[in-house]
């Protein structure tokens, strides 16, 4: 039975491996990242990947992917998520918005309801990823997935190379470590121009700021995904950047990361938890 005081962790046994991105503050691309690393587990063949948006008060992964104006059905007693393809499923607040300009006023303890039951009541079936976006910063949203999963396989943290970004990305990393996740590395987004008309690198925001950070704080750096000006349309009319520019920098920046986490699942064993 559950104390006062404890949260009950939910039944996540059929879901293979869990990842979390995370960032310390906001306007880093930490959505953007995660569509698109969603969207790269589930290109490989035999692979289904769950991606939750547990952004309860800004859900912007159904515009990244093209998904606006969708909603939840229930099957018998369960959610049915969302298909992008058939093998990657989708669950975000945006879903149950009556509009994309609906605001969500809530509390903590409805915001961990919400999430509970995201998690819980929805049929994921068998999954091998969940690719879990959560808000910035090391509040509710952070907090209740900590709480209510067990097993995480790993942490991303997503920077830019500003110092002002680095500062709060440290305290992302050992918000994760308070709550037990393994680090999976940080990412360095926004890393240098990619100029449209020559193709030459332009430091905007200086570059390796990230990797420092992954030194100092003794974690894995997970790679740099520069700056190019097709992330930004993908994004706004809802087409994954890794599967319409897959020969960009970007792109080749996002496949390498992608394996290097599943390069760090693995290495894990994959112990089930939760």
């Amino acid at each position: 039975m559950e104390q006062k005081g404890q949260i009950s962790q939910v039944d996540t046994s059929g879901i293979e491996h869990k990842i979390v991105i995370i960032s310390g503050k906001g306007g880093v691309g930490k959505s953007t990242v995660a569509a698109n690393l969603a969207y790269s587990f589930a290109q490989e063949q035999g692979t289904r990947v769950g991606l939750l948006d547990v952004d309860i008060h800004g859900p912007n992964i159904p515009k990244l992917l093209g998904l606006e104006g969708r909603r939840l059905n229930m099957v018998g007693e369960r959610i049915q998520p969302v298909s992008l393809l058939p093998n990657l499923l989708v669950i975000s607040m945006a879903f149950l918005l009556p509009d994309a300009n609906s605001p969500v006023i809530w509390r903590g303890p409805l915001k961990m309801k919400a999430i509970r039951q995201f998690l819980e009541d929805t049929n994921w079936g068998k999954l091998n990823y969940l690719v879990i976006d959560l808000p910035p910063g090391t509040g509710d949203e952070p907090l209740s997935i900590g709480q209510l999963i067990g097993g995480i396989d790993g942490a991303i943290v997503v920077t830019t190379p500003q110092e002002v970004s680095l500062l709060d990305s440290r305290k992302a990393v050992n918000f994760a470590r308070a709550l037990g996740m393994p680090i999976m590395g940080i990412l360095e987004n926004m890393s240098g121009l990619i100029c449209p008309h020559c193709g030459k690198r332009i430091e905007l925001f200086k570059v390796g700021g990230g990797e420092r950070a992954a030194l100092e704080l003794g974690v894995p750096f997970l790679g740099r995904i520069p700056i190019e000006p097709k992330i930004v349309e993908s994004g706004d009319s809802g087409k994954p950047f890794v599967e319409s520019y897959k020969d960009s920098e970007a792109a080749r920046a996002f496949a390498e990361i992608v394996k290097r986490c599943v390069e760090f699942v693995g290495s894990r064993g994959n112990p089930k938890k939760g």
